[in-house]
């Protein structure tokens, strides 16, 4: 399996860019909950000396559950880095779709870190639009790209334990589960009990 790469934020630190952000979203096509959105900020430092310990992190879709926590763990408590965490609920996704929903996220996120001289390395093909900062798009960016990568396993962990605790305030979906994505059992709860404040009214629950 191929692990993500430095090669593109060391290409940077040696133009001259102090910092480098990456950034992902996780929660995209879900039919409950929000969008969440990570960036998250390194310095060369960690590029430099390079922490064993995260090795093998990768897309936080190919890892396990247990795996991501133990990185998010590690990254949370790394120095050199620095993270933001926002999210948009389903009234504003209903209200602007999931699209600008999540791009809202991201800029907030990256705005939160208050970097300088820094560039932005975003998973998807488009850069953040309305946000005055260096940026590169990347396609799959969270599979080729360590920053980006990091960025999706902090937001995965994140999201995870907001639709945990939303299973206890809305019993019976399986949100504990499937974190509020389209099983045939959410499909099925959903048809039994209807669809609770946190589904998301814009997408086809049926």
């Amino acid at each position: 399996m191929k692990i993500p790469t430095k090669s593109i934020e060391r290409s940077f630190f040696n133009s001259g860019f102090s910092r480098v952000i990456g950034v992902d979203e996780v929660g995209i096509g879900c039919l409950a909950g929000p969008v969440v959105v990570c960036a998250i900020s390194f310095s060369p430092a960690l590029y430099l000396k390079p922490s064993k310990k995260l090795s093998w992190i990768r897309d936080s879709k190919l890892l396990s559950e247990e795996k991501r926590n133990e990185f998010a763990r590690i990254l949370m408590g790394q120095a050199g880095i620095k993270y933001s965490i926002c999210y948009s609920y389903p009234k504003t996704i209903d209200k602007v779709n999931i699209y600008w929903a999540a791009r809202k996220a991201m800029k907030r996120a990256v705005l939160n870190l208050k970097e300088k001289n820094a560039i932005i390395l975003v998973d998807g093909n488009l850069p953040i639009q309305n946000l005055s900062m260096p940026q590169k798009a990347v396609i799959k960016g969270d599979r080729k790209v360590f920053a980006i990568a990091c960025a999706s396993v902090l937001a995965k962990v994140f999201r995870d334990r907001m639709m945990k605790k939303y299973a206890k305030k809305y019993p019976g979906y399986g949100f504990e589960v499937h974190k509020g994505y389209a099983t045939k059992y959410h499909y099925v709860q959903l048809a039994s009990l209807g669809p609770s404040k946190i589904h998301r009214g814009s997408f086809r629950l049926s």
